[in-house]
């Protein structure tokens, strides 16, 4: 009797489009250790704040949804403190636990001051303050527009460049959580909504809107916990590869209908701080920005100082560069997705030259930005951090 032998089990990669896609295109090394090798930042400012806004704001909306909560400004002690501390429970429970300097972890006084200004805690830092603006700015006219919120897609593709007893699969797996998806519908909305109203003011929307042969359609919102990305810089082009993609993975599921236009929400341009300020102000001066300031924004900009509090620049351009359009067309999908596939690739020859012992470093590339090496864990052992000052010193 002859016994068959079990064949070897057959793995699909999968990719995330902000976990794997993002990350690796920041820096490949830092991808590696993190994401590949499973060791969590010490310092994870930006994984925490993103984790948080995106918290607070999906919560704000159920508690919109199902409590009638439906006037705005919502109070801060009253309405919106709550979701905070339940969205820091729970990430706590994951093990990410809030930065001093950002977030007042304490509800009633009596506890330690830690970075707060005093011990009359609760204290309304940092991430509470752009919290409380993203959920009253964009509140009101964001909640009534949503029609599914968290939404999980997945998709698969031929694995760029395959050859077989080489590549590890000949398909690889997308994943991506899109935070709101939005059936919009502008005869029925009031043109008092602010995202209506930007809606309407954009031509190319109207247009495609108008080509439809039903009234079906949808919208893709996000929500970024950081600035307004340069024009000129990578993460402009990555995020709007994210949203097409996001776009291409919706368009296969049965239920969903044509996507239509992408919509991101950068919640820090909300409530700028100096660094905010230093970064927007080079992006004025240097014209490598779609949001022009005009009048006494642009006057406050130009003879703001670096040791001077930031200025207070108008809710009206702080709310336009809060928010960014994206059109999506077929031509603009099919490159997203090439993008995609052309990273992926660069991630599996990575791994391929890792297995063939090559050495984690020797394998995968660092991509040295201040801002990044910073917060680092591995920035004292990498062979190309900036700035070179990172080896370790003596005190």
């Amino acid at each position: 009797m002859t016994l068959s032998v079990r064949s070897k089990p057959y793995i699909i990669p999968e990719y995330s489009l902000t976990g794997d896609l993002l990350a690796f295109l920041t820096c490949g090394l830092q991808y590696r250790y993190q994401n590949k090798g499973t060791l969590p930042p010490s310092m994870p400012i930006q994984l925490w704040f993103g984790e948080f806004i995106h918290g607070v704001l999906e919560e704000a909306y159920l508690q919109w949804r199902d409590h009638n909560l439906k006037e705005f400004p919502w109070d801060w002690e009253k309405e919106i403190r709550p979701i905070e501390m339940l969205i820091d429970k729970r990430m706590r429970a994951r093990g990410l636990n809030p930065p001093s300097n950002l977030f007042c972890p304490y509800n009633e006084e009596g506890h330690k001051q830690g970075f707060c200004m005093d011990l009359n805690h609760p204290h309304k830092l940092v991430a509470s303050q752009r919290a409380e603006a993203a959920i009253n700015t964009w509140g009101p006219h964001l909640f009534p527009l949503i029609t599914s919120a968290e939404v999980r897609l997945k998709g698969i593709r031929d694995m760029p460049h395959y050859q077989e007893g080489f590549s590890r699969s000949n398909y690889y797996g997308i994943t991506g959580i899109v935070d709101v998806i939005s059936s919009v519908n502008l005869e029925v909305h009031s043109s008092s909504n602010l995202l209506v109203k930007f809606l309407e003011e954009d031509p190319l929307f109207k247009e495609k809107v108008q080509a439809l042969d039903s009234k079906e359609y949808e919208i893709i919102m996000d929500y970024k916990g950081m600035k307004r990305a340069p024009l000129s810089s990578s993460t402009w082009d990555y995020h709007k590869w994210q949203i097409l993609t996001y776009a291409w993975l919706r368009s296969r599921q049965e239920e969903s209908s044509p996507v239509v236009k992408g919509i991101l929400f950068y919640i820090n341009e909300l409530v700028p701080f100096t660094k905010d300020m230093q970064d927007i102000k080079e992006d004025v001066v240097g014209e490598n920005t779609d949001i022009i300031p005009q009048g006494n924004d642009l006057k406050k900009i130009l003879k703001w100082k670096t040791n001077n509090p930031p200025p207070r620049l108008s809710e009206e351009f702080k709310t336009r560069r809060s928010l960014r359009l994206v059109d999506v067309k077929p031509d603009s999908v099919h490159r997203s997705l090439g993008e995609f596939d052309q990273v992926v690739d660069e991630i599996e020859n990575c791994l391929l030259k890792e297995i063939k012992g090559k050495g984690i470093q020797n394998s995968w590339e660092a991509r040295p930005e201040a801002r990044t090496c910073d917060a680092c864990d591995f920035r004292t052992f990498c062979n190309n951090p900036d700035p070179l000052s990172q080896k370790p010193t003596v005190p």
